[in-house]
């Protein structure tokens, strides 16, 4: 079982300050096919806009989306997307204490956060924006009144398009990391088979979870030296930092997630593979 998963925005997506390389997608769709791999999504999108990436910039639908920040999955079927079979019991189950609504209470009246629409929350995710010039004190504020009272996990993360930070309250058992554990238990995969690819904060946790890592070129400058931190303290940890000029690609986004798919061999030249 050979399992590819990406993040998508600034990741598998062309969608920052950089420049994408053209017919990327369109490659890395035929590659997918035609190498028989499993595709998973891993985003912070819920499954409206992920649909819209889809439909905007072309990608293929996955096999597996796993949205909402690692806190809800869903199956791609001929019939449209279906709930991923035990996943919000399995939640339920491992992080009992979770309580978005206890969250909500907790951290009120902090300043610098401001709680995100409606579309950006759910039963297993509470999620702020945070005036990212404040963001320490922000922190220190929720950590004092949170951390560690409610099965959750409190993920930082900068959006260097709209220039604000971006908090989510998960269960402990819900983040990119867990998720794409449970699916690859589920498919009967070994973690160092799962190539995961990523570019910013909040993808740290399954980049240096036992994944096969990549890192695109257009990276967060604080992912990159988060990683190589954990690397360096764990020689075993599998990490790949895509560079450009393979195949004529620039390893921005697309480009990225492709030189990483054949450095771990997802990917393969017909020659090679046959």
């Amino acid at each position: 079982m050979r399992i590819l998963a990406t993040d998508l925005d600034r990741t598998l997506l062309p969608n920052g300050r950089w420049t994408a390389d053209a017919g990327a997608i369109d490659l890395f769709n035929e590659l997918t096919d035609r190498h028989g791999v499993l595709v998973v999504y891993v985003t912070g999108r819920n499954l409206n806009l992920a649909e819209r990436a889809i439909g905007e910039y072309g990608i293929r639908h996955p096999h597996v989306l796993i949205g909402d920040v690692g806190t809800s999955i869903r199956r791609y079927t001929p019939g449209g997307w279906e709930p991923y079979q035990g996943w919000d019991a399995h939640v339920q189950r491992t992080s009992p204490r979770w309580d978005p609504d206890a969250v909500r209470r907790a951290v009120a009246g902090i300043e610098g956060l401001t709680e995100q629409e409606r579309e950006h929350c759910g039963p297993f995710k509470q999620s702020y924006y945070v005036e990212h010039d404040r963001n320490e004190a922000v922190l220190k504020a929720v950590n004092e009144r949170v951390k560690g009272r409610l099965d959750e996990v409190i993920v930082y993360s900068f959006d260097s398009q709209s220039g604000q930070g971006l908090l989510d309250f998960l269960p402990q058992s819900a983040t990119k990391q867990t998720a794409l554990e449970y699916v690859a238990a589920d498919m009967g995969a070994n973690k160092a088979d799962v190539v995961f690819c990523g570019d910013s904060g909040n993808d740290v946790f399954p980049l240096t979870a036992g994944f096969s890592g990549v890192l695109v070129r257009n990276a967060d400058d604080q992912l990159v030296a988060s990683v190589r931190e954990a690397a360096d303290a764990n020689p075993e940890l599998k990490v790949y930092f895509a560079q450009g000029g393979f195949k004529g690609l620039n390893g921005f986004y697309t480009s990225g997630v492709i030189e990483g798919a054949y450095h771990y061999g997802i990917f393969r030249d017909d020659a090679a593979a046959g």
